[in-house]
């Protein structure tokens, strides 16, 4: 024998061995059973569900992509309100401070008790007065901040009604 042929014949395994764990290589047998065929209308059925399944993904889809969409300008509109009011409150808060440091300065040139009283009650009378313009001024921006988001909200929900 050549080198070749012995090499050959070293190497090749029995057909029955199909892993090199030695484990053996068994086949289905075929025992000449009819292949099943389906039905056409069963396949028509099952085309037209795929169909009408991959239709309402779509649908889906697009309409949760509007109302991500919707929720962002919500969220905006709202965010935007919650800014306004709290620049407003700032603004509140300093214009308060104000008052407190000129009601102060005003203190230091009390000479009578008399004239602290007078001083503490036109002080005290500006402070309500301020306080309800300002109260009014958050209740006004709160109602509008209120009513914006409430207005987008409805738009989607009307177009959604049509």
């Amino acid at each position: 024998m050549t080198e070749a042929t012995t090499t050959a014949a070293r190497t090749k395994r029995p057909n029955y061995i199909a892993s090199p764990f030695g484990w053996p290589n068994f086949e289905v047998p075929n025992f000449g059973s009819p292949t099943m065929q389906v039905p056409e209308a069963f396949r028509e059925i099952a085309e037209k569900s795929v169909a009408h399944a991959k239709d309402n993904c779509e649908k889906a889809k697009a309409v949760a992509e509007e109302a991500a969409t919707h929720l962002k300008n919500i969220y905006t509109t709202a965010a935007k309100g919650a800014a306004d009011y709290n620049l407003k409150v700032i603004e509140i808060a300093r214009t308060n401070a104000n008052a407190g440091f000129e009601y102060a300065e005003d203190l230091l040139g009390v000479k009578s008790l008399s004239e602290f009283i007078e001083l503490s009650t036109a002080h005290a009378r500006r402070q309500f007065e301020a306080m309800a313009a300002q109260t009014k001024e958050l209740t006004e921006l709160a109602q509008k901040v209120t009513t914006d988001t409430t207005a987008r909200g409805l738009r989607y929900g009307d177009a959604k009604a049509l």
